[in-house]
């Protein structure tokens, strides 16, 4: 009810029949406005005084003859302002300041830039869309937007920007407004008018509202022809008028007339709105007491040129009370016209030099008083700034919008236990889409040359298809591009299995998939929505937008389902998790550098912050031969890692199920030990490498002889004992319980001196030893558990042992060209000898990963066991392991620790004594920093062609790369 109360009260307040007159265009120090204007005023000429009414057309993509048109008006003419087109930001700068130079009153500057600059220029991002912007619950975002848009227009030294569009288009067939609209609801169209008018004018820039009295509801382009809306004027009051009621009544500077007949106005034949006096100076300045500038809109539209010759068109405006002519065709012909209607008394001087007064005070407000030439120093990055790119992410991300959920597939949780594919449907490429997809778990395109049955049976094998609905037209056209057929199938899809459709476009081609359940609305088609659209549905972001129009009798204006997020990782920029982008740009350099000093080929870096992946780069090639660059996809041998992202993960699990007690010895459950030096090893010590393990044994050196493979252990003979091979030899099964023999039978160190424990020495040893520990006790092959337990539910899907015997051996990025043992280039199969040794799977090294499959393990592990609605272990457990288990050593169980307060160490300098992670041979590094809510990974084959080669480790390029990430923190 005291909601209610309120809209009451609001409408009522835009009802009254004058709005409180605002002097929009005064600044503080009026008195030294009005001198100026004055001043200039003074020295023009009365025909000098006519040319600022017009604000020609310009464009900085065009010839040198139309430069050559634009300089002689505004030198012979005299013209008031510039509305800039089609160009590029530094072709229209350069173009800017010659005009300004050349004008003897500076010129007013605008653009018709409705969703920022890049509506117009090159090389310059888009904002959303008014009727994406529609969807956003909550305004503050649209004021953000337009606060950027206005920095824009600064950087360009333009002026005013012909937005926001307020019409209200309650029109489902309207062919000009549509998208540019905010939506159907009047009161939510003037809410959003308000936020992007406030976002403009408080930053410097004049704000239009567009097309008066109302462009909403009709079915005709003013572009080709006069549109004629035949609603009364009271209807006109209550709907089409009240948004621009409402931006007049709190403090909207210009307003554009628009191109319409609206013969309850004015019902002279083929008089557009623009033309009527009855509309311009009785209604808007006379009824509703607007003060400010009233633009025309462009004179070149059919809706007015197609009924009146030029210069007739622009006397006609006058009279009718607008301000500026926008768009003239021809400039002298409207100079000469205004000439004779002074003559003959239809226009006075005095109506014409009021008009010219108000622009000039205009022309103070913005500043020209003091006029400066474009800086163009880094004029596209000023343009393009990270903050603005953040924001433009964000806008889309808030707007995508969840129609229907009926089969709660938003969002999709368990990934692990069903197949996945996607369908993009329509010609624009969905690479970003599809790629996004892939980063939450194995998603398989397909690609159907008809919508068969056929294909739809290939496409139900599969336990949930996602399919991105792309050729989304913004016209009503064909019903916005999409095919009813396609709709059917789809339908049909949909009874056999689970279907998400995602439909990449304007919000009204919904009215064309009633009866499709699980349906997405991203608005527009572009690389964000692309990218933000699987993060919805993988519950990594929320869905929060809501339907600002009605399409069809299922989607109602207000439709919107809020969905959760999952505890995923998400995919954003730096400023959205509060780090500097420029200082994480200088890492680009670093590693470029160490790749050219061929400290590695290649490499890829991830990092993640406040559970979003905020940077992630590839840099180089698998090799120096530089054939086949390192992508998202590339996959690297981890080495010594393996102990944190396999072996210890199954450590922690078990003891989260009282299965393992680390205080107790080896010897209570490998009764193998009994007898031997390493059954009294307590596991907390041999994972912390304090037991007194030697650091490592060669044991492969005892099956080469000579530089050549061993006969002893290596044999051409197949059979059912030699199932593991090295190049064309095959290895033995029991060479596996070799190494576990040469493991147990190992000396220890010698004890310290006066000390009753060993002090720490790395060893990988200890993990021999743990690996055959953590087999017994899971009774099953580790791989298998692993993925069962941890890979699969977690999404990780190119993370695995032997990846080579699984096919992905052109993904992998080779390690070393090995002329001592294996004799080959060692590729898809693990690079450390004794692991070879094992069969490729050990509980020291033997795993391969990506990037993103590495920071979604540590995320996970960051959030002390939870991720995507799953439990991995007890909140207490990572803790334990991850905790310095003795005041002389910095380690954890498994998990490696920053030595503090020193530049020495495997972490950054700056890295909290909480973090955790570990390091591998290969040039992998991984850290969890809690503190900091940071996740790193870096991966290389530093060891590629020659494993001597440790110049990656010399010039501690990682803990280098590590400080940078810190300082983007410490210096947003």
């Amino acid at each position: 009810m005291f909601k209610k109360v309120i809209l009451h009260l609001f409408v009522c307040s835009l009802s009254v029949s004058a709005l409180s007159a605002q002097k929009f265009y005064h600044t503080i120090d009026t008195v030294a406005q009005q001198a100026w204007a004055d001043s200039v005023f003074q020295s023009l000429s009365p025909e000098e005084r006519i040319g600022q009414l017009f604000m020609v057309a310009a464009y900085s993509n065009r010839d040198q003859k139309h430069v050559e048109e634009i300089r002689g008006l505004i030198e012979e003419y005299n013209i008031g302002g510039l509305i800039f087109f089609q160009g590029g930001p530094y072709r229209q700068a350069k173009l800017s300041n010659e005009y300004q130079a050349l004008a003897k009153v500076p010129l007013a500057v605008a653009m018709d830039a409705e969703w920022g600059v890049g509506m117009r220029l090159d090389s310059v991002y888009d904002f959303p869309k008014q009727m994406t912007l529609g969807a956003i619950r909550d305004r503050k975002w649209i004021y953000e937007m337009g606060k950027e848009v206005a920095n824009q227009f600064k950087i360009m030294n333009m002026h005013i920007n012909f937005a926001p569009v307020v019409d209200v288009n309650v029109n489902p067939k309207n062919p000009v407004i549509g998208y540019r609209s905010f939506g159907e609801t009047k009161e939510e169209v003037a809410l959003r008018g308000i936020e992007y008018m406030k976002g403009l004018q408080h930053h410097g820039i004049m704000a239009n509202a567009k097309h008066f009295p109302g462009h909403g509801d009709t079915e005709v382009d003013s572009h080709y022809d006069l549109p004629v809306i035949t609603h009364s004027k009271n209807r006109m009051s209550e709907t089409e008028l009240y948004p621009f009621k409402a931006l007049m009544n709190d403090s909207l500077m210009s307003v554009m007339v628009a191109h319409l007949q609206v013969p309850a106005y004015d019902s002279s034949a083929n008089t557009p709105t623009t033309l009527s006096k009855n509309v311009v100076t009785d209604l808007l300045k006379g009824e509703l007491g607007f003060e400010g500038l009233a633009f025309t809109d462009a004179m070149n539209m059919q809706g007015v040129a197609k009924y009146y010759d030029a210069g007739e068109a622009d006397v006609k405006a006058l009279q009718a009370g607008n301000d500026v002519i926008l768009f003239p065709l021809d400039v002298p012909k409207a100079i000469k016209q205004i000439q004779k209607a002074l003559k003959k008394g239809t226009l006075t001087q005095a109506m014409l030099d009021e008009r010219v007064m108000k622009i000039l005070k205009a022309k103070y407000w913005f500043g020209l008083n003091e006029y400066k030439p474009i800086d163009t120093t880094n004029l596209s990055k000023r343009i393009n700034n990270d903050y603005a790119i953040a924001l433009n992410k964000l806008l889309y991300q808030k707007a995508i919008t969840v129609v229907d959920n009926s089969d709660l597939l938003i969002p999709t949780i368990s990934v692990d236990k069903k197949s996945f594919a996607s369908i993009s449907i329509g010609e624009t490429n969905a690479d970003v889409f599809q790629n996004m997809l892939n980063r939450y778990t194995k998603v398989t395109p397909l690609s159907f040359d008809s919508l068969s049955n056929q294909a739809l049976d290939s496409a139900a094998q599969f336990s949930q298809v996602i399919i991105a609905y792309q050729g989304i037209t913004n016209s009503p056209r064909n019903q916005h591009g999409v095919d009813t057929q396609t709709v059917e199938w789809i339908k049909a899809l949909q009874k056999k299995t689970n279907v998400i459709v995602v439909v990449m476009g304007n919000a009204y081609s919904l009215q064309y998939f009633e009866g499709v359940k699980n349906l997405i609305c991203t608005y527009e088609n572009n690389d964000i929505t692309q990218q933000v659209t699987p993060q919805i549905i993988f519950g990594a972001l929320r869905a929060e937008g809501k339907l600002p129009i009605t399409a069809g009798s299922s989607f109602k204006a207000g439709t919107g389902i809020e969905t959760l997020t999952t505890g995923r990782l998400s995919y954003g920029l730096p400023e959205e998790a509060g780090m500097s982008w420029d200082s994480l740009r200088k890492i680009d350099g670093l590693i470029e550098q160490a790749i050219k000093n061929k400290a590695t080929p290649g490499a890829q870096l991830l990092i993640a912050r406040k559970g979003k992946v905020v940077y992630e780069k590839q840099y180089g090639f698998q090799t120096y031969n530089e054939e086949r660059p390192v992508d998202q996809h590339t996959i690297y041998d981890i080495a010594s890692v393996t102990k944190v992202a396999a072996t210890t993960q199954i450590l922690m699990r078990l003891y989260d199920e009282k299965k393992l007690d680390i205080n107790k010895p080896l010897g209570y459950y490998l009764k193998e030990l009994k007898g031997t030096n390493k059954e009294g090893l307590i596991i907390r010590d041999v994972l912390a490498h304090q037991a007194g393990l030697k650091p490592y044994i060669p044991f492969w050196e005892k099956t080469v002889t000579k530089g050549q493979l061993n006969t002893d252990y290596f044999t051409d003979a197949r059979g059912p004992s030699h199932n593991y091979r090295i190049q064309e030899h095959n290895l033995p099964v029991s060479l596996n319980d070799s190494i576990w023999k040469w493991t147990v039978e190992s000396s220890l160190r010698e004890l310290p001196k006066k000390k009753k424990k060993y002090d720490y020495l790395y060893s990988d040893l200890g993990y021999t030893l743990i690996f055959r520990l953590v087999e017994k006790l899971i009774d099953e092959p580790v791989e298998d558990y692993l993925m069962r337990e941890f890979y699969a539910p977690l999404g990780m899907s190119r993370t695995m042992y032997q990846p080579r015997s699984k096919g992905y051996y052109k993904d992998v990025a080779p390690t070393e060209v090995d002329s001592y043992f294996r004799n080959t280039i060692v590729c898809g199969d693990v690079h450390d000898q004794n692991a070879t040794l094992m069969g490729g799977i050990a509980g020291h090294a033997g795993l391969f990963s990506t990037a993103n499959d590495l920071a979604i393990l540590l995320q996970m592990n960051l959030q002390m066991g939870y991720y995507a609605g799953k439990k991995y272990f007890e909140p207490w457990t990572i803790p334990i392991f991850s905790t310095p288990q003795s005041v002389e050593n910095r380690r954890g169980m498994g998990w490696d620790k920053p030595i503090t307060g020193t530049e020495e160490g495997p972490t950054s300098k700056f890295a909290s004594a909480s973090t955790f992670g570990h390091t591998g041979f290969t040039g992998a590094a991984i850290w969890a920093d809690p503190a900091e809510e940071l996740v790193f990974v870096f991966l290389c084959n530093r060891t590629y062609p020659d494993s001597s080669n440790f110049k990656l480790i010399e010039e501690n390029i990682r803990t280098r790369i590590q400080d940078m990430v810190y300082q983007s923190i410490l210096e947003p």
